[in-house]
């Protein structure tokens, strides 16, 4: 990984089809997240960052499956072991993300009043590019292509 240039890297990010292809994905992760966060905050009564969690964890399953299938199917070895270990990459690369679209929904609720959907939808946004980039370069490593 560490004998490919950097620039190399960045250029492998700025595909087009994919990129348009993980924005498709990511709205219907979004959706589910939001659908989830509103299920199980407004309508189970779980605390508001226990079903941020829940609703992300799911959403990022579907997401997984729907980018190994579509979005970077022509990326990586295609057996049960490779497929996991991305799994496993994948969730990893997306904790980030994770922690800062729930940082953002609680400060933008808990501090400045923001309704909790519109927060959550904002705090997504933040994390998009940063799990397009970490998707794309370590859990099925297009730049290696």
């Amino acid at each position: 990984m560490l004998s490919i240039p950097f620039r190399d890297r960045l250029r492998s990010l700025a595909t087009a089809d994919r990129l348009l292809q993980f924005i498709a994905v990511g709205t219907i992760g979004a959706s589910v997240d939001m659908s989830l966060l509103v299920v199980f905050h407004s309508v189970v009564g779980l605390p508001l960052v226990v079903s941020k969690l829940t609703g992300a964890e799911i959403s990022y399953l579907v997401m997984f499956v729907i980018n190994e299938r579509w979005t970077f199917s022509s990326f990586g070895k295609t057996s049960l072991r490779a497929r996991l270990r991305r799994l496993g990459t994948s969730n990893g690369v997306r904790l980030g993300g994770l922690a800062t679209a729930t940082t953002v929904l609680v400060v933008l609720t808990e501090v400045a009043g923001l309704w909790y959907p519109l927060a959550n939808a904002i705090g997504i946004g933040v994390g998009f590019f940063v799990n397009y980039a970490f998707e794309s370069l370590l859990t099925w490593r297009v730049h290696r292509n």
